[in-house]
């Protein structure tokens, strides 16, 4: 295990009415509010007008900001940066999934910032201060709640990048499970895979004597498995979709399921590139990949992929080789991905090998990717090739 500090300053309010806590929690941060939701389905929940009735009540002034795109667009973030700046903003409530709590934590911390906020996402520069962030989730995903990440498109571009800053961690997060249960089959579907993937990313480790946090790992996949076909046949189940909404958090909260462990994260970067062109949701883009950035990698620690095999999926492998071992792991990860819906291809995106070069240069514009194996660019050319 490497040396490792942690640290997670996001209060999480968890249960079913806690979104009905929103005006007390944000009040402690602010008075003048710009509220950031997606595209409407809030509102026909009631969501919307639940959140700004308590909001009134607590005495603040709020604007909004709709429409946060599925892949944020670097556009909408200068819009509300925009918007932050007019109207003097000191807090900003994110009301949705992943997506749209990104777009806001770019805002927060573009406001602040007298460049342009994509230098932070290319690396010109680096977060020094950032206004506060408070959320309302209504999808088990990303982990965005409860970390400092962001993710946003600049669509003119073709490039979608991240960056990670202590502060945009949201200061509160409301976790209410039963705001998911209107989520449509395809949300839970790539959601729940989004979660796996970032176990995956975590989990698939070079680093040796960690056995803590691989049952940590283990144990929210199984979770996942056990619950997302359950939540996905019966949509208001409380139980399956409280499961889910906490394995999202937990999966990505800053490193705790992985403290002390090097992480890979190539698929992710891997997706990335996809998305930035053909604008798929990062889940399927996922789900298309994973299984073939495992192929393609098992070799590095097959003792790990045994591991996979064998705790996650009851794998017993009697009779069979390591090997054969850890390739069943791998096509139970398929299958399983299969099962609840995901697509296996990406030609059931209409991808073909148009843009393969394009995907895999910028794929390591930086350099190498990953750690568990360091990929090329003629790595994420292959990888990208199984996945046609």
């Amino acid at each position: 295990m490497n040396a490792f500090q942690f640290y997670n300053p996001t209060s999480i309010v968890f249960g079913e009415g806690t979104a009905d806590r929103v005006g007390e929690l944000t009040a402690r941060y602010g008075k003048n509010v710009l509220f950031v939701y997606g595209s409407g389905s809030i509102k026909k929940t009631g969501l919307h007008a639940r959140t700004l009735s308590r909001l009134a009540e607590a005495g603040i002034t709020v604007h909004e900001l709709p429409n946060i795109e599925p892949n944020p667009r670097l556009t909408t973030v200068n819009k509300g940066i925009a918007l932050c700046r007019e109207h003097g903003i000191d807090f900003i409530l994110a009301v949705g999934g992943g997506s749209v709590i990104d777009a806001s934590k770019a805002i927060a911390a573009g406001t602040l910032y007298e460049g342009d906020v994509w230098d932070f996402y290319s690396r010109k520069a680096v977060v020094q201060q950032a206004l506060p962030i408070g959320t309302i989730l209504t999808l088990a995903a990303t982990g965005s709640e409860m970390n400092g990440g962001t993710v946003v498109t600049n669509w003119e571009e073709n490039q979608k990048q991240s960056f990670v800053s202590p502060h945009t961690y949201p200061v509160f997060s409301i976790l209410d499970p039963t705001l998911t249960y209107t989520v449509p089959r395809n949300h839970t579907v790539y959601g729940s895979v989004d979660i796996m993937s970032h176990v995956f990313e975590q989990y698939f480790s070079l680093t040796p004597n960690t056995p803590l946090q691989e049952r940590f790992c283990e144990s929210i996949l199984q979770t996942v498995i056990e619950n997302v076909e359950i939540a996905i046949a019966k949509p208001d189940d409380a139980a399956a979709r409280a499961n889910l909404m906490w394995c999202g958090t937990m999966a990505l909260n800053g490193g705790q399921i992985s403290v002390g462990m090097e992480n890979d994260w190539s698929s992710h970067g891997i997706e990335h590139e996809v998305s930035a062109i053909y604008d798929i949701p990062h889940g399927a883009g996922l789900a298309v990949l994973f299984p073939n950035w495992m192929k393609y990698v098992y070799k590095q620690r097959v003792d790990r992929f045994v591991q996979f095999a064998q705790r996650v999926w009851g794998i017993s492998g009697e009779g069979m080789s390591d090997d054969e071992i850890a390739l069943a792991g791998i096509q139970a990860t398929r299958d399983f991905f299969t099962r609840i819906g995901a697509e296996s291809r990406l030609a059931d995106f209409g991808i073909g090998e148009e843009n393969l070069d394009r995907m895999a240069e910028e794929a390591v514009k930086y350099g190498n990717i990953g750690s568990f194996k360091p990929l090329g660019k003629d790595d994420v050319h292959a990888i990208l090739t199984l996945s046609l």
